[in-house]
């Protein structure tokens, strides 16, 4: 039998308060920025630690395919009637203000900061112990990729595969026709307006894919781009979000 020795517990305890305190004191080091929430200067990174708790968190059960809420975290109705390709949904957020604001800041004012803490939070959802092979983004059309400059989806990808350590396909799917955004269309519309307008290039036989997006909406993008890579052999496919839109607030 192994001796227990109670100096080895308290040192231990020691080491990690030690190491507690160092972090905090580091952070409190590093130039405070103003929280692109408040304005209030913070040491907490993009936004404050108060902002942060205002943020719409999805914490409440919600479906483990599309993450919509349920009662207790059960597959919902419309998974179960109609599943979609992608077998699992990891979002960090809801989309409802002021998280909504943020996202628009990102893909439309080009904070594209606010994109590596977006990813980093994703990171923080993920079940290590189901990491998939290959990373995946939502491919902007060309058309689209020129006119915005960068695509959000890519910048979110390449963070969470860099925080996971995993591998990133940037340029595994294509989108082949430039269709109107999503948001711009009603509901029953968007499916029919992305049928068909992906195209993917590589051989992903028996792999588990991971798809990045910012939001999941209806789930007709991920359903599409899912379809694609679900073509060229993805065994099982997840889809990973910063933000899941509720029904109450669907537009």
């Amino acid at each position: 039998m192994v001796a227990h020795h109670p100096g080895k517990d308290h040192a231990l305890s020691i080491l990690c308060h030690t190491i507690f305190n160092i972090r905090t004191i580091f952070k409190h080091v590093l130039p405070a920025q103003p929280c692109v929430l408040c304005g209030s200067m913070s040491h907490d990174g993009l936004w404050c630690a108060a902002c942060d708790k205002t943020l719409p968190y999805l914490a409440a059960p919600h479906c483990p395919v599309c993450a919509l809420p349920t009662t207790t975290g059960e597959v919902c109705g419309q998974c179960l009637k109609q599943p979609p390709l992608f077998t699992g949904t990891a979002a960090v957020f809801s989309y409802a203000f002021p998280l909504d604001k943020l996202i628009q800041a990102m893909k439309y004012g080009e904070q594209l900061a606010l994109a590596q803490a977006f990813a980093k939070k994703l990171a923080q959802r993920i079940d290590k112990n189901a990491l998939p092979d290959y990373v995946l983004p939502m491919p902007l059309h060309p058309a689209k990729l020129r006119e915005r400059g960068f695509n959000q989806s890519l910048l979110l990808a390449a963070t969470v595969a860099r925080e996971l350590d995993l591998k990133i396909l940037p340029d595994g799917c294509r989108r082949v026709r430039d269709t109107p955004p999503q948001s711009a269309l009603p509901w029953k519309e968007r499916d029919k307006n992305v049928r068909n307008a992906f195209r993917c290039d590589v051989d992903l036989t028996g792999k588990h894919v991971a798809l990045v997006d910012d939001v999941l909406t209806t789930g007709a993008s991920l359903n599409a781009l899912a379809k694609a890579v679900h073509q060229r052999g993805a065994e099982k496919i997840s889809a990973w979000v910063v933000a899941r839109t509720l029904p109450h607030h669907r537009t």
